[in-house]
C-alpha cells in the first residue's frame, strides 16, 4: 500500500522537526511547517530525498560552509533564504 500525500506531508514534517541537532531541527522544521503543503511531485521527492541525508552534512551546505550537491543545490538556496528571511524578521 501507498503512502497518501497526507500521510507523507506528516511523516516529513515530523522528520524535519526530528533530525537529531537542534540546528535543524530549527531550519528544517519551520520550512516544512510553512512550505511542505504547496510542494508539488518532484519537489517533493528531492525534499524526502535531503531527509535521508545526514545533519553533519546539510547544516555545512546551509551555512555555506561547504558545497552543495548539485540535485540539492535549489531547494538548499531556497531554506536558506527561508531561514534567513525568518531569523532577520
Amino acid at each position: 500500500m501507498s503512502e497518501t500525500r497526507e500521510s507523507r506531508l506528516k511523516r516529513m514534517a515530523m522528520r524535519s522537526w526530528r533530525r537529531g541537532t537542534k540546528e535543524m531541527d530549527l531550519i528544517l522544521g519551520p520550512y516544512a511547517d510553512a512550505r511542505l503543503a504547496a510542494l508539488g511531485g518532484e519537489a517533493l521527492e528531492l525534499y524526502d530525498g535531503l531527509l535521508l541525508e545526514n545533519d553533519q552534512d546539510i547544516y555545512p551546505w546551509i551555512t555555506g560552509a561547504a558545497p552543495v550537491p548539485d540535485r540539492f543545490r535549489a531547494l538548499i538556496a531556497e531554506i536558506t533564504a527561508f531561514a534567513r528571511s525568518r531569523h532577520h524578521a
